[in-house]
């Protein structure tokens, strides 16, 4: 016990002091960052909610040719249905 340090009773309630207003100011910052946290998620649903989804649908009545079911618009590949005209395979290939 001779060997030991001992802190003065005024320094280390400096020290505990010290340690307790960091605490407090670690808290309030986490309070703050946690209600931030929510305030931007609320504003990108605001954000998000603002806009309309619209949809376009178009419907084509398509002539093809030798039973295909694709229409080429500016490059876009549009799949459709299409009723063939009752050839047979081997009638198709001769027509080809």
């Amino acid at each position: 016990m001779e060997n030991e340090k001992m802190i003065p009773y005024f320094a280390h309630e400096g020290i505990v002091a010290k340690m307790e207003r960091a605490n407090r100011r670690l808290w309030i910052l986490c309070i703050l960052l946690i209600v931030l946290l929510v305030g931007t998620n609320i504003a990108w649903i605001h954000f998000e909610n603002q806009w309309e989804t619209a949809e376009t649908v178009v419907t084509r009545d398509i002539d093809t040719v030798n039973g295909g079911d694709a229409s080429i618009n500016d490059g876009v590949h549009i799949n459709g249905t299409c009723e063939t005209d009752g050839q047979d395979e081997d009638q198709k290939t001769q027509d080809r």
